[in-house]
């Protein structure tokens, strides 16, 4: 006997030259370097595959994030055990922990963004949470003189401020520069995780990704999640961007690192050839998609999308934006387009009201948030 899910991992692998299709993968989702797109990707992943997720227990959005992980944090751990084939929603890494949720086979990846862009993203985010941030004008101000904002004691309250990547790996974000704790660090990364991505070559990283666990081109196709809008952007001076690699060394340090191995990788696995090729597929097929399913054939304002379902979350000083999906889709086509723009809350309930209907749903004060009893009303007809 061979089950569908089994015939179609097969027909794909022989489709792509690939040994072995990954369906156990764990996605460290680190702040602010489009892991919230990356995070749909894994989502619809499991939904096509009818794979299981490791969620957030109870009404927890984050699995115990900003604390380090622990396998408690994970709805019905105890009762599941090692059987998640897939974890991606933020935590704070914690490999002895992970392993006791993921299977020994289980393929480990992140991804990483220039520290420089993501501190002013994080800075406009967070601006409201983050004392550092609140209490200074721009973020030109605070790079001035960071210290003056900036208080390590207070680093619970100011994780965002300052080598985020480096604190969401497990690490002390305020620790001294030292190059023999940062090469030390690297090589630890380096052991824990098989692949790092790079958010600022996102295709490229996608493709990469893909050739990785051998999925086909529509397991990695995304619309961009999370995103902002460019009114909401402070322009950095060249001077602030030369102090974020000061301030910011251990992330600086980690971005180059990384940078440099994803380059090296793609080289080695792919060839820069067949990469340019297989990233013109991406855009073409996302550009079909974006055709087929969005109103406006782009992301909108907060204030300009309609059905307020697909609301992404607002933080901050920044205006997240979202989509508008067309009016004349068939419930098959309206479907796949809801999903590819779900935000990630949102999406998170969902599953977790697939996944566990006899526990009570994350009130996450969102409308028209759907459970398995509603989906296939609400996923035919939008608002």
């Amino acid at each position: 006997f061979v089950s569908r899910q089994c015939l179609i991992f097969s027909l794909l692998k022989q489709k792509q030259g690939c040994t072995t299709l990954s369906t156990n993968v764990m996605f460290l989702k680190t702040h602010k370097t489009a892991s919230s797109t990356v995070l749909n990707i894994m989502f619809r992943f499991v939904e096509r595959y009818n794979l299981t997720v490791a969620l957030p227990a109870d009404q927890l959005v984050h699995l115990g994030y900003p604390k380090t992980f622990l396998t408690r944090f994970v709805e019905e751990f105890q009762a599941i055990g090692q059987n998640y084939n897939i974890m991606c929603n933020h935590l704070r890494f914690n490999p002895s922990e992970v392993r006791k949720v993921m299977a020994e086979n289980t393929f480990y990846f992140s991804i990483l963004r220039n520290p420089i862009p993501l501190l002013e993203s994080s800075y406009i985010y967070y601006k409201d949470a983050v004392p550092a941030f609140r209490i200074s004008k721009n973020v030109n101000e605070y790079l001035a003189s960071p210290l003056e904002y900036y208080y390590p004691e207070n680093y619970k309250q100011n994780i965002y401020a300052r080598n985020i990547m480096w604190f969401d790996f497990g690490y002390d974000n305020n620790a001294a520069p030292n190059e023999r704790y940062i090469q030390a660090v690297l090589k630890d990364i380096e052991k824990n995780f098989h692949l790092i991505l790079i958010a600022d070559y996102f295709d490229e990283s996608m493709i990469l990704l893909k050739h990785s666990l051998c999925w086909d081109l529509d397991d990695v196709i995304y619309f961009k999640l999370n995103s902002r809008s460019q009114d909401t952007i402070q322009t950095l001076t060249p001077e602030s961007k030369e102090r974020i690699k000061t301030w910011c060394s251990l992330d600086w340090k980690l971005y180059l690192h990384f940078n440099q191995s994803f380059w090296s990788r793609i080289e080695e696995t792919i060839g820069l050839t067949l990469l340019e090729k297989e990233v013109n597929h991406l855009r073409m097929r996302q550009k079909e998609l974006m055709e087929t399913c969005l109103l406006d054939q782009e992301a909108v304002g907060k204030d300009y999308i309609k059905d307020k379902a697909f609301l992404p979350f607002q933080s901050g000083s920044a205006n997240i934006l979202g989509y508008n999906l067309r009016q004349d889709l068939d419930n098959r086509t309206l479907r796949i387009c809801q999903k590819m723009v779900m935000p990630e809350l949102q999406y998170t309930s969902y599953l977790y009201s697939l996944q566990h209907p006899h526990k009570k749903r994350k009130r996450l004060g969102l409308p028209s948030l759907w459970n398995s009893s509603q989906e296939k009303v609400q996923l035919s007809t939008p608002n």
